[in-house]
């Protein structure tokens, strides 16, 4: 190899390193700043419908009309904004905000840095003592990345009908179970990740393919001049709920790798419903 050559070669394999850099930092900050707006938005109506649901108690402990002032007044700035909660409006706007890209975008590049970090990066199971290869490992992450929407949205429909406690067990037993088979399986970095991707992918999917569908057929019913199907309502506020829930140990798995204690099983087993309560808390606030 000559000095020019060598000199070029240089250059090149600088450049790819400064631009995968370059790559893994703006998938990064897209992640995080995405993230934000989703959680923010998420739980900014999830305190707006609180106060409404504390008017409603109200109005209807003091015996006020029917067709009583019931808006929530907020200040925030140089304004003040008054927001009124309409289950059935009379009229349609031609223009609706839909708060449903933040969740989107929040997915992709999270989904995105897992691959060039861990697909890519090749660090899904440890260097040593290894319990399967990288490429098993990289498959069965993309499996159940997947094929958790799917246990969840069964398990959600059949269970939580019947009673939202034994829902709620039956799904910490099954979060536990694959809690331990992802630490026993994986390198702990990519158990704690693997499982903060299963989560967010069961978040967006609430949004996009329970959430979303469910909110334009409303909207259609009202264009139509019918009254909107309010069990449907009913069920996907309650998608909307469960992503309060969820989003809290989803940040704790995001931010994990960044603390060794936290690279254990049972540790990770605990914090969750831990977040859990800590959102049921916020929730109320």
């Amino acid at each position: 190899m000559t000095f020019n050559s060598l000199i070029h070669w240089i250059h090149i394999h600088v450049f790819l390193g400064d631009f995968k850099e370059f790559i893994h930092l703006a998938l990064r900050w897209t992640h995080v700043f995405a993230g934000i707006l989703w959680v923010g938005t998420t739980y900014y109506f999830t305190w707006l419908d609180g106060r409404f649901t504390e008017l409603e108690a109200q109005a209807g402990g003091s015996g006020s009309e029917p067709g009583s002032e019931r808006n929530v007044w907020m200040v925030h700035s140089g304004g003040f904004y008054r927001v009124e909660k309409q289950k059935v409006p009379n009229v349609i706007p031609e223009k609706l905000h839909w708060f449903k890209w933040e969740a989107a975008f929040t997915w992709l590049s999270g989904i995105l840095l897992f691959i060039v970090v861990y697909y890519h990066g090749k660090i899904m199971v440890d260097f040593e003592d290894a319990r399967m290869k990288e490429g098993m490992a990289v498959f069965w992450s993309t499996c159940l990345i997947g094929f958790g929407w799917v246990v969840y949205d069964l398990l959600l429909s059949k269970l939580f009908l019947k009673s939202e406690l034994m829902g709620v067990g039956v799904c910490y037993a099954v979060i536990v179970g694959l809690v331990y088979g992802l630490f026993y399986y994986f390198s702990r970095r990519a158990a704690c990740l693997q499982l903060g991707a299963m989560f967010g992918t069961i978040m967006t999917a609430n949004v996009w393919m329970r959430i979303l569908p469910a909110q334009r057929r409303m909207v259609a019913a009202l264009k139509e001049g019918k009254e909107p199907d309010q069990a449907e309502a009913r069920r996907a506020k309650t998608r909307s709920k469960h992503n309060t829930f969820i989003v809290i140990p989803v940040v704790f798995l995001m931010i994990s790798p960044h603390f060794p204690g936290a690279y254990n099983w049972i540790t990770v087993s605990l914090l969750i419903p831990v977040g859990w309560a800590v959102a049921k808390w916020l929730r109320r606030a």
